[in-house]
């Protein structure tokens, strides 16, 4: 069978689900919209600040419209906030106080944020005196029965709910999920924040999980909100005493969320969140026809193709590193920018392992563009995430066929 013959008897069999994806797509795209209108998003939002961006309409505004649309109470949006990472990290220590402790309710989290956590001597969590417990997840859901005894005999001020897989071998929750683990806790007495980790799942479903009992939900606009063309930035949504506490950390406390420039307007910003909706659904197409492909190479993969992703990534499991690496190479052949570059694991900050990465995006390191990595770890498995259009995804799935078959 070729490469093409394979690619459209995959799409043969994802039209219920291709369906199901646009219908999410058209309800989340006017969802922004009526937050566009209510919000009267006019050209003088777009205008660049300098200084301290004391009354800057463009940056309140846009908290407006994502707070609105994710159901929360308000929202920061800014390119102050440089990755998912930071965000998360700024929202942690807004919160958290020394003596406090958090549950990680959805077992360990990601790489990058295990020095935020238990760094030693570099400012972490820890060195702060604020402590964690960790609840394993058994075959990659919540257990709930361990969380009971957790919770009964701990006093903790932050439950941390992490929506998608990081480099784990589970499916992302679903908001349905999350909104169960948020009613679980409240049942069990706890009255502290419920803190979700949003990355890679925004407008994958109908609902964000601030609409089902979350306080606090944080992402990158390099991910799914910024709609590829955001050029940096993340966000803080939730209850309003907590957004205030976080623009506590995020600049001071004396002045909160009053200041904040940004010299270069916020055309894109608004843009890409406009965009968003499409992007992801795009993402999602893209990652199905992939799985599909490769689930008929023999690949394992996750999330099952029978069922709509919750997020935009997709881990694929390889007997070999060559065949690991191989793939990443694919997807950096297909790539828009770079794609001349031949990749090599390197020792990335904030990882214990050297990592693979393709990304030849147009916005450095943005995975809501079509990019693949993997640590270079048995079992050796690929996240491959984003694509701006399901065209682009289809040409990247035809030359990994090529290389893989």
């Amino acid at each position: 069978m070729t490469a093409d013959e394979r690619i459209a008897e995959q799409e043969k069999k994802l039209l219920p689900l291709f369906s199901q994806i646009d219908e999410i797509a058209l309800f989340n795209q006017e969802k922004v919209l009526s937050a566009f209108k209510e919000e009267r998003i006019a050209l003088r939002h777009f205008d660049p600040s300098t200084g301290y961006g004391y009354g800057d309409e463009g940056r309140e505004a846009l908290g407006r419209v994502y707070a609105r649309t994710f159901g929360a109470e308000r929202a920061i949006v800014s390119p102050a906030l440089l990755s998912g990472t930071h965000a998360l990290t700024v929202a942690l220590f807004g919160i958290l106080r020394p003596r406090d402790k958090v549950l990680f309710f959805t077992g360990l989290p990601y790489d990058t944020l295990r020095g935020v956590i238990a760094g030693e001597g570099n400012g972490s969590l820890k060195d702060f005196g604020i402590g964690h417990d960790v609840l394993p997840l058994r075959g990659g859901k919540v257990d709930f029965a361990g969380a009971e005894a957790l919770l009964s005999s701990n006093h903790y001020k932050m439950v941390y709910i992490q929506r998608s897989r990081g480099y784990e071998l589970r499916d992302a929750f679903t908001v349905d999920e999350i909104g169960e683990m948020c009613a679980f806790v409240r049942e069990k007495g706890f009255r502290g924040c419920i803190f979700v980790d949003n990355c890679y799942g925004e407008f994958a479903e109908k609902r964000e999980p601030a609409e089902v009992g979350a306080d606090l939900i944080v992402g990158s606009l390099i991910k799914n909100p910024g709609g590829g063309l955001a050029p940096t930035g993340g966000y803080i949504a939730g209850r309003a005493e907590y957004v205030a506490m976080c623009e506590n950390r995020l600049t001071a406390p004396s002045v909160g969320g009053e200041i904040g420039s940004y010299a270069y307007g916020y055309r894109a910003f608004f843009q890409g969140f406009f965009l968003a909706p499409h992007v992801v659904a795009q993402a999602i197409k893209g990652s199905l026809l992939i799985g599909g492909c490769m689930a008929s190479l023999g690949y394992e993969n996750f999330p099952a193709l029978g069922k709509l992703p919750s997020d935009i990534t997709r881990a694929i499991r390889f007997r070999t590193e060559r065949e690991l690496t191989d793939f990443i190479q694919s997807v950096q052949d297909v790539s828009p920018v770079d794609s001349f570059v031949k990749l090599e694991a390197w020792d990335m900050p904030g990882y214990d392992c050297k990592v693979i990465m393709a990304a030849g995006t147009f916005v450095a390191g943005a995975s809501v563009e079509l990019s693949a990595d993997a640590p270079i770890r048995p079992p050796y498995i690929a996240y491959f995430q984003g694509g701006l259009t399901y065209e682009h995804c289809k040409i990247c799935c035809r030359e990994i066929l090529k290389k893989l078959s």
